[in-house]
């Protein structure tokens, strides 16, 4: 696996840690947005589908310090938006990395040769770069040529000084499994990255573009597919190995969607990283007001389709804290491809999707006092 045994031990720990203090609910990866702006406008993605008043908005160092310490878990992913366009993004990675959590800066890699000189390489801190496919799959996806080439450029200065790298790679449901066999292999073994965290992508309601969007028998085919093309192939996935059996249909999980708990430029968003149905001002109302129960697949009608890792890979981590040995076969003899998949949850039962981003989005363009109307120019 991908992951530095460093990584494992700490995050192990602090889930035996919250087994036994006999806390159910716990966050695994803080997923903190300090802007929604981005240099990309990629068919697949729902984040970005603001007002300028809203896309100018900045969390401050204080306010992303204060999230960090506020949740507490031991890794915390900053996606976007684009955090390079963050001026005091280095300042915040700094401050992170001295409370010894383990970051995952979220790049494009656009800006990621002109800003690195502002970093410095750290067990603690990751570059994740997102890189969909191959150089024609991924400019196409991202509406934009030359973005593969410049961040294929930047991971190779990236690893040649040092720094934790990993590719980030969403796959959609036009995607040719060979090709993404191939890059794969290309990443691990000539971009030398330390993982690839892979996942089928969500479907924002936003998304310009809708019909690659995968169900999840479509989500277990075209993993299963793709894991029968890797046998054989030193593949290093920075990725639970029962996370990634589950994208095969070999394990039945329910999602945990407090594992990876969302702040941004409007609070705590309810309930995760891919839905935004209301905001918290602090994490422990998050935790404590949320009705969880009626989130999730066989729940909720957004949830339907969703095996994205932020929801399920703090599922398949418990599991595995619980189960070693039962990921520990998956790790060494490879993801089943041939046995029958097990029963899906249900969604005989699952209320109708509620769609309030429009509504959601006129209250939070509102002018505010105080830090949560801070902005400034990208």
């Amino acid at each position: 696996m991908g992951i530095p045994i460093i990584q494992q031990l700490r995050v192990g720990s602090y889930i035996v840690k919250q087994k036994l203090k006999g806390v159910r609910r716990y966050p695994l990866v803080l997923m903190l947005e300090p802007l929604f702006r981005c240099n990309l406008a990629c068919t697949g993605c729902g984040k970005i589908d603001y007002p300028d008043t809203i896309l100018n908005r900045r969390l401050s160092v204080d306010e992303c310090i204060s999230a960090v310490e506020e949740c507490g878990a031991p890794i915390v992913s900053i996606p976007g938006g684009e955090p390079l366009l963050h001026k005091e993004l280095p300042e915040i990675i700094r401050a992170i990395v001295a409370r010894k959590k383990f970051v995952y800066l979220c790049t494009n890699a656009l800006l990621l040769e002109k800003r690195m000189d502002d970093y410095q390489p750290s067990p603690y801190l990751t570059l994740s770069i997102h890189l969909d496919g191959d150089e024609e799959h991924h400019d196409k996806a991202v509406n934009q040529h030359g973005v593969y080439a410049r961040a294929v450029a930047a991971i190779r200065e990236a690893r040649r000084r040092g720094f934790r790298v990993t590719v980030n790679c969403t796959l959609f449901g036009d995607v040719d499994t060979e090709k993404i066999a191939d890059f794969f292999s290309f990443a691990c073994d000539d971009l030398d990255v330390e993982g690839v965290t892979v996942a089928p992508g969500y479907a924002y309601e936003r998304a310009p573009v809708q019909e690659h969007f995968l169900n999840r028998e479509k989500t277990k085919q075209l993993f299963r597919n793709l894991f029968r093309l890797g046998r054989g192939r030193k593949w290093r996935f920075n990725q639970s190995s029962l996370y990634l059996d589950f994208l095969a249909g070999n394990q039945k999980y329910e999602c945990t969607p407090w594992g990876n708990p969302t702040r941004n430029v409007f609070g705590w968003q309810r309930p995760c990283y891919l839905i935004g149905e209301g905001y918290t001002s602090s994490f422990q109302d998050l935790m404590d007001e949320t009705d969880w129960d009626s989130y999730g697949t066989g729940n909720y009608e957004k949830c339907a389709d969703c095996m994205v890792h932020c929801g399920y890979e703090p599922t398949a981590v418990a599991d595995t804290v619980a189960h070693p040995l039962k990921a520990l076969k998956v790790a060494l003899m490879g993801v089943d491809t041939e046995r029958p998949m097990v029963a899906d949850i249900m969604l005989d039962n699952q209320r109708p999707a509620e769609f309030v981003f429009e509504e959601l989005t006129k209250e939070l363009a509102q002018p505010k006092t105080g830090s949560g109307d801070r902005s400034d120019a990208a």
